[in-house]
């Protein structure tokens, strides 16, 4: 990818305006309406590239289980142990009625929910089992870098838990896929 975007700059002759150091100002010359709509399009050309490099990426995620009948997010965004256990009692009841190739669920924990997906959680084997069975859990990385600020550390997670930038981003991305959203 970076090679195409080399080429596009050579290719628009804005090689002095891409050079690291030099200001867009360089030997004294002016941006020209040309110029302008030069780098517009390669900046357009630069985000379709991007855009179409994570692609796969998406389709991977999405297509985990093909044959789903079923595609559930579970939200837990709360502190309280009986709730965090209620969230992995609801994926274990979705897989034993469906079966394990017959639904797709992530669990998503943000906010006081994500001590579920910190390591030394009495959960951790239960976790183990219904990853086991492709369930996945995903972890907020915004409630973790606060967490880390208020510990001074930041705390391990479980290592079937994937970070997500955002815990709601990733509710959004998964409902907008045409998943259910459940908070137990």
């Amino acid at each position: 990818m970076l090679f195409l975007f080399h080429y596009f700059i050579k290719k628009l002759k804005w090689n002095n305006y891409f050079n690291f150091g030099i200001s867009l100002s360089a030997n004294n010359k002016c941006l020209t309406q040309e110029d302008i709509i030069k780098m517009k399009l390669l900046v357009t050309i630069f985000a379709l590239m991007l855009s179409l490099a994570t692609l796969p990426l998406q389709a991977a995620e999405s297509e985990a289980k093909p044959f789903a009948e079923q595609k559930i997010v579970l939200q837990i965004s709360d502190p309280n142990p009986f709730k965090q256990t209620l969230v992995l009692n609801v994926a274990s009841n979705l897989v034993k009625h469906y079966g394990p190739d017959k639904v797709d669920i992530e669990i998503v924990a943000f906010g006081p929910g994500l001590r579920l997906l910190l390591d030394g959680n009495s959960n951790q084997s239960r976790m183990n089992d219904l990853s086991q069975n492709g369930i996945r859990f995903a972890a907020c990385e915004n409630t973790l870098s606060k967490y880390a600020k208020k510990l001074g550390y930041t705390p391990k997670l479980v290592p079937q838990a994937t970070p997500v930038s955002a815990g709601v981003v990733r509710i959004l991305e998964l409902t907008a896929q045409g998943y259910t959203l459940v908070k137990p």
